[in-house]
């Protein structure tokens, strides 16, 4: 079992910057890529933005230029930093995690998510 955690969530005005951490912790076997996905009521949980183990990261056209993906792999730890937030930023920002265990011949990949935290920029 993976559990993910995030924190950071909060608001922010405008134009202003907030950074998100994501840590997952537990019986991890070997993490594929980590992302964060935002929802809003009564849409659908959209991509923000994911890295994989190699380091290749991909946004969406809406956050692209204005957040960014580091992490820590030492910590199984991603963070989103986000700048320049608009007001339709407004959202539960989500962790995903990507993870493959392996057994005797096979392997299987879980995805885990966290509970999410909530992210409100005022206008």
């Amino acid at each position: 079992q993976v559990q993910v955690v995030e924190s950071g969530g909060g608001l922010v005005q405008a134009g202003g910057s907030l950074r998100l951490s994501c840590v997952a912790s537990g019986s991890i076997a070997s993490i594929n890529g980590m992302g964060w996905y935002r929802q809003t009521p009564g849409k659908q949980r959209e991509l923000v933005t994911t890295i994989i183990s190699g380091g290749n990261t991909n946004y969406a056209d809406s956050v692209n230029g204005r957040f960014t993906i580091p992490r820590d792999n030492a910590k199984n730890t991603v963070y989103l930093q986000m700048n320049s937030l608009k007001p339709e930023d407004t959202a539960v920002y989500c962790c995903n995690v990507q993870e493959t265990k392996y057994g005797f011949g096979s392997s299987a990949v879980f995805s885990w998510w966290g509970q999410g935290t909530q992210v409100t920029v005022s206008s």
